[in-house]
């Protein structure tokens, strides 16, 4: 990088460094941050169960960031979050195949399945998303994110083992003002954002709000000559208050969010040696196609070649009511009632190669969701409490195809098969899947904050659940006899051209399957909160907390027997039953001008929810099953100072220990993958039939089953950090006065497994990011250029192992590039 390059980069800024800041008030579950109450730059009013309290009184592990930091950030959408919040992983293929964690936990790895649930919940003005694909829509008119670490079911509720995500928008206001901002940048980056608001009578109010981003791939196609992996995204929000009273509020909401980039691929990521026979690798199969070759092996080239069409159409909405009423003085009444859509329309090249082996791997999805929730809050002398009854209901519909081509004989089947150099056997196999789920939640809650004495606040609750799912999985699959005819490819011995040997190799690769799976059951979750105020500035508390993630229900292909019938064992997957312990110290010192928070966590999970992979019979099935404990422990650290208006600067960090105890069944590695099996194997924890190889052991024999006892959760760094600085200096242009600013921010983590199981192969290195943002700005606008990624970090978002049929090829998501623009923000 020349010094002009270098110097340029420096006029760019992080986000301002406390990580909290003003912003409107939250419901009564969330720590919200309040502006309606009196504070200094170094205190940060909070509304938590219906009463203004510093944010340091509060005994919970959360992160408060606002409007102002995910404006100067460029944060608009929940992946620029993990660049913010050490332990908040996210990671996304695609919307549909994304996965959030929070301390290494929160969802399977690897693996996309509609009848499991995610262990981090979303929250969007109180209203629960279910699906983490429809929470990845870009942020519209954000007031503030608060992320809550830790199991949060007592109040949160649904699934939230790992924590939960709340995002709220912008009240509407009875004072007119606006605000937009517009964006541009290298990459042909354009992104526009605005909103009105003001009263519409005397007690009505409105909001409306838009946002639009533009931006080019990132990735070079070579095959269809165009760039993908680019963003394009529209949302709208709009928002109306009545307040019939002083004692009554409604707000009524409606969003709508489509992004429809040219996405997703990846680039190839390296070769893995597996148990298979040398002829059935990634070397010797792309031999068997004189002439072809990746078009680069360095990923970092930003290249590919997939050859199908690419699409990934997510599109969001819904509308909700939300209903405020003050009773009585210190009670309070809260109604929320919420209704909402997913539609995901995806195209996708599953080989990750320029030869037809997958043509088509796409599942179209509708879901539509329906919440209501009732709140009532009541603040006495010396305690307050809150109690609540919440129901769910979603329906997901998933019409599915898989097909192969012309290349697929040459790369799926053994070559020393004669079928394997004839196109025709697997040509034009397709699998037509018809995925349906119907769940209902229904829940009670409770939560007592007990004030005993001047120092002491005991807190207990309660969550009692009820989840019912009924699901159905149809795959039928049909190819090409060697008669010519189309048939059925069913795994039935007696069915009609079963012994065919074009139909007996298709069976291998895919095989028509039926079942209909269904869970009910009810469980209880409870927490017990104590806080003690050593001084003013000084909190101490601790928690233990029981929690539960519900059973689900395998919606992919499962293991099948002999004759070819399901195995009802995998039809369900077990509840996760969490055990959480925490500790932690809230202090401000120097005038409160500095701030120190730590926190110790312990979480030991059983019948954790995890993906596996089979083989044991003919064909390969990948589905979710349970490992048997797992637990995450480790430390999280916040500093921050403010000495003056002038400058102030952050550091937060965390480590992290995520790992199976004890997991016998897990998917094997891919350097693993392949082998035979043999005998009865003990391994201190697990027995089972076939021969083990120690996790990341290459050459060891595989079995289909696999002991990933003692290995490390997949995401999860063990050092995680982000830190960053602002000073400014007042100054006046041309008559506006104003403030000249300079700031810097980055985070860093250590390297981390990209497998389920992890592989020497697929570890992620450690990496740091570095983003710059300068400019000048008055209470009415503000100009700045930034860069983000300023030294063009290389690095690896997700590696992808046993692509295209475990041949040892691994894929790679390449992390984005340096980028850099300008940024215009004006209001009124």
């Amino acid at each position: 990088m020349s010094l002009t390059t270098f110097s340029s980069l420096l006029l760019a800024i992080a986000s301002p460094a406390a990580l909290v800041e003003e912003a409107k008030p939250a419901p009564a579950p969330i720590a919200a941050v309040d502006d309606t109450a009196e504070q200094d730059a170094n205190t940060v009013v909070v509304t938590a169960r219906r009463r203004s309290e510093n944010v340091q009184d509060v005994p919970l592990a959360l992160s408060v960031v606002g409007s102002k930091t995910l404006e100067a950030r460029g944060t608009y959408n929940i992946t620029g979050l993990t660049q913010l919040q050490p332990t908040l992983q996210f990671y996304s293929q695609n919307p549909r195949n994304t996965f959030i964690n929070i301390r290494g936990i929160g969802a399977p790895f690897g693996l996309t399945n509609d009848g499991f649930e995610q262990g981090v919940g979303i929250y969007i003005d109180d209203v629960f998303y279910n699906r983490i694909a429809s929470a990845t829509l870009d942020f519209v008119d954000v007031e503030q994110i608060v992320t809550l670490r830790g199991p949060q079911g007592t109040l949160y509720g649904k699934n939230t083992t790992a924590g939960a995500i709340n995002i709220t928008t912008r009240a509407p206001s009875f004072e007119l003002e606006g605000r937009g901002e517009i964006s541009v940048g290298n990459l042909n980056f354009k992104q526009g954002k605005a909103s009105i608001s003001g009263a519409l009578a005397e007690n009505l109010a409105a909001r409306l709000s838009v946002t639009t981003t533009h931006r080019r791939g990132t990735l070079w196609n070579t095959y269809s000559k165009t760039w993908i992996q680019s963003q394009d995204s529209i949302g709208i929000r709009g928002s109306v208050l009545w307040k019939p009273s002083e004692d009554l509020s409604v707000t009524f909401a409606g969003d709508w969010n489509l992004q429809d980039p040219i996405c997703c691929a990846f680039t190839y990521g390296g070769y893995s040696p597996t148990q298979r026979a040398a002829n059935r690798q990634y070397p010797a199969l792309i031999s068997y196609f004189p002439g072809y070759a990746p078009p680069s092996t360095d990923p970092y080239d930003r290249v590919t070649d997939v050859d199908a069409q690419l699409s990934a159409r997510n599109e969001i909405g819904g509308a909700s009511i939300k209903a405020v009423w003050d009773v009585s003085e210190g009670n309070t009444l809260t109604s929320i009632s919420a209704w909402r859509f997913w539609d995901w329309t995806p195209a996708n090249d599953r080989d990750y190669t320029g030869l037809q082996v997958y043509t088509k791997v796409n599942n179209p999805t509708e879901q539509s969701q329906y919440s209501q929730e009732f709140r009532f809050n009541h603040e006495g002398d010396g305690f307050d409490f809150v109690v609540g009854a919440f129901a769910f209901h979603q329906k997901i519909r998933t019409s599915g195809i898989q097909e192969t081509g012309r290349d697929a004989s040459r790369w799926l089947l053994n070559p020393t098969s004669a079928l394997s150099t004839n196109p025709a056997v697997l040509n034009n196999l397709v699998a037509i899947n018809d995925i349906r789920l119907d769940n209902t939640s229904l829940a009670l809650y409770g939560k007592l904050n007990l004030k005993l004495g001047d120092r002491f606040t005991v807190s207990p609750g309660i969550r009692i659940n009820y989840d019912k799912k009924d699901g159905l999985y149809n795959s039928v699959v049909t190819g090409t006899a060697s008669d010519g005819t189309r048939r059925e490819v069913s795994p039935v011995p007696g069915s009609p051209y079963y012994t065919d040997p074009w139909i007996a190799a298709q069976r291998g690769i895919q095989a028509s399957q039926y079942f209909e799976p269904q869970f009910s059951a009810w469980n209880l979750s409870y927490d017990l909160n104590l806080r003690y105020e050593l001084t003013d500035d000084i909190n101490a508390y601790a928690t233990y907390a029981r929690s539960f993630k519900t059973g689900g229900i395998n919606l992919n292909g499962v293991r099948a027997d002999a004759n070819g019938v399901p195995n009802a064992a995998d039809f369900t997957i077990k509840p996760e039953k969490v055990a959480h312990f925490e500790v932690g110290l809230k202090t401000q010192f120097w005038d409160r001008k500095a701030t120190f928070n730590i926190t110790g966590f312990w979480t030991k999970i059983k019948d954790f929810q995890a993906s596996v992979s089979n083989g044991q019979l003919v064909t390969v099935r990948g589905y979710l099953a349970n490992a048997e404990k797992v637990s995450s422990k480790g430390v999280e650290a916040d500093f921050s100072i403010r000495p003056s208006a002038r400058f102030n600067a952050y550091i937060s960090g965390a480590y992290t220990d995520a790992k199976f105890d004890k997991f016998c069944d897990a998917p094997p590695p891919p350097e693993l993958a392949g082998g035979s099996t043999t005998g009865i194997v003990q391994t201190g924890k697990c027995t089972f039939t076939g021969t083990v190889g120690a996790p990341g052991t290459p050459g060891a024999v595989s079995p289909p089953i696999y002991d990933a006892s003692g290995a490390v959760l997949p995401g999860v760094s063990k050092w995680a950090f982000s830190w960053g600085a602002e000073a400014n200096a007042p100054d006046n242009v041309f008559g506006s006065e104003g403030q000249f600013y300079f700031g810097y921010d980055a985070s860093s983590r250590s390297s981390w497994s990209s497998n389920p199981s992890p592989s020497i192969y697929t570890w992620v290195d450690g990496y740091s990011l570095h983003n710059f943002r300068s400019g000048f700005r008055t209470d009415k606008f503000d100009v700045f250029l930034w860069a983000r990624n300023a030294f063009d970090k290389d690095y690896i978002d997700l590696y992808l192992a046993g692509t295209g049929g475990n041949t040892g090829l691994i894929a790679a998501q390449v992390g984005d590039p340096q980028t850099f623009g300008g940024t215009i923000k004006f209001n009124f």
